[in-house]
């Protein structure tokens, strides 16, 4: 396969997922603001969810002050903003119209579809009371678009590179939500309040769709420890850290050449540290420095991948 194609679908994959990534953390951010709490809680809330996405400093070059109101129009509708709602659907359909040959018409009728009807809300239409049925709108797009390309692509190296591309974003994402929620429970000066951290463990498992999950796998009281296991070691979580990289080693073990071993053992490497991985040993490593280094373990990958198989990066 040309790197060019292979580039162009990855991305349009990171894109679409990253934006589901986005509608999730925004939407569970934006339920849990409407609880009642101090202006200080609810602007750490914000700051955490900016940080979750490494936007903080761009927002707050721009901003003077952190509100719902501005963080969300930033996050989803902001055209200047790369990392926008808006602009990842832009990209999105950018890249899987570079590639349209090599799609099936009904993917990127898929694609196309969602950003036109994207292109067509804005602020003012969609509305405060709208935003957690749009937050569903985005979700239930990229829902559609995996059946699509599962349903209907054929099993070549063009799947496989789409598939590379979702499961490395969705690790990325599922690191920083779990990351940011334990730096704010280590952080904060009020002593623990048990009603408000289960609505902010139940709200994170809603955010990455593991709530039922969770009680079918656990049927007993949400605490930390359980749900660092479920999100970052249970094989059969959709979107944990283990399923993730079992889907990254696979996918890149089928488009593997040459250039590419050393990128698929360090693969390989970090889904056997997730597979025969215990709770107890991340905890005593900490958390936040267990999400840490898998960061940059994912961010190392990211950089090997685009090295072996995509376009390279102009200097």
């Amino acid at each position: 396969m040309l790197s060019r194609t292979a580039d162009h679908l990855y991305w349009m994959a990171r894109y679409t997922e990253r934006a589901e990534n986005l509608a999730r953390i925004a939407d569970v951010t934006n339920r849990m603001s409407l609880m009642p709490q101090s202006d200080s809680d609810l602007e750490m809330a914000w700051r955490a969810t900016l940080k979750i996405i490494g936007l903080e400093e761009p927002y707050l070059a721009r901003f003077e002050r952190i509100t719902p109101d501005s963080v969300l129009r930033y996050l989803v509708f902001d055209r200047e903003n790369p990392a926008s709602i808006y602009n990842c659907l832009r990209a999105a359909r950018e890249n899987a119209h570079a590639v349209r040959g090599t799609l099936t018409s009904e993917l990127w009728e898929t694609a196309n579809t969602t950003w036109l009807e994207m292109r067509a809300k804005d602020p003012d239409s969609v509305g405060p009371d709208g935003m957690s049925p749009f937050f569903e709108w985005v979700k239930y797009r990229s829902h559609v678009s995996r059946g699509v390309t599962i349903g209907t692509m054929l099993q070549d190296e063009s799947l496989r590179f789409i598939r590379l591309g979702t499961f490395l974003e969705r690790a990325d994402s599922t690191a920083r939500f779990l990351d940011v929620k334990y730096q704010m429970l280590e952080d904060r000066d009020a002593p623990p309040d048990e009603a408000a951290d289960y609505y902010q463990w139940s709200a994170l498992l809603r955010s990455v769709s593991a709530f039922e999950t969770f009680r079918r796998v656990y049927r007993d009281q949400i605490t930390p420890i359980r749900v660092a296991e479920l999100l970052i070691l249970r094989e059969d979580m959709p979107r944990s850290l283990h399923r993730c990289l079992k889907e990254v080693h696979a996918n890149l073990s089928a488009v593997s050449n040459a250039r590419s071993r050393e990128t698929e053992r360090r693969a390989g490497e970090l889904h056997a540290s997730l597979k025969y991985g215990r709770i107890e040993d991340v905890f005593e490593i900490g958390v936040h420095e267990y999400l840490t280094r898998f960061l940059d373990r994912i961010y190392d990958l990211s950089n090997r991948i685009n090295e072996d198989f995509l376009v390279p990066t102009l200097a």
